[in-house]
């Protein structure tokens, strides 16, 4: 558990790499814009957009979630037909990319804000970088807010404050009963 305020300088001097809160780039963006309504008219949300190279390939992958239940591969496979056509059509992205149209999964990672806000009152596993001054790495609780710098967490040892600068990832508990549940319907 985090007892005082580190500076930012300190939190990066500490922890290296840490969480940020992701924006959308440019590519991201534009495919969003045109993904969205596709999803929308299927019933789906389209939780995150991706634009990532591995080694040598680029990859363009779109994420899709449903309020009511789990994602199929039939949605998918809606959403990339009339996507693929569109991309083709207009051509936003210059070098050649592999599309991949999938679910955000029970244990999806919340790395922007809708996210976080969307899932306020869930179940999350928090991966800390270093361990808490308790020993504590891997923490799980009800995600209570998340902003800039801060995520607040109620967990059975009380409600913790993580600086985002040492929180390595924040994902859906898979062995949360409401996301189970969800998924069995």
């Amino acid at each position: 558990m985090f007892r005082h305020r580190h500076t930012e300088s300190e939190i990066v001097r500490e922890y290296g790499n840490a969480m940020k809160i992701r924006k959308f780039g440019g590519t991201e963006s534009r495919i969003y814009e045109l993904v969205q309504p596709i999803a929308e008219e299927q019933g789906l949300i389209v939780w995150d957009v991706r634009f990532e190279k591995e080694g040598a390939m680029w990859y363009l992958r779109v994420f899709l979630d449903h309020m009511e239940r789990p994602v199929n591969i039939t949605d998918c496979e809606n959403v990339t037909r009339p996507l693929n056509k569109l991309l083709d059509e207009l051509d936003p992205i210059p070098q050649s990319y592999t599309l991949e149209v999938g679910s955000a999964g029970l244990e999806r990672e919340l790395i922007r804000s809708t996210h976080f806000d969307a899932c306020e009152g869930s179940r999350v596993r928090v991966r800390m970088i270093r361990p808490t001054e308790d020993g504590a790495r891997d923490l799980n609780g009800t995600l209570r807010s998340c902003d800039k710098e801060n995520l607040t967490l109620e967990t059975e040892a009380g409600t913790l404050t993580l600086p985002l600068a040492g929180i390595a990832y924040v994902r859906l508990d898979d062995l949360a009963e409401d996301e189970i549940k969800r998924a069995a319907e």
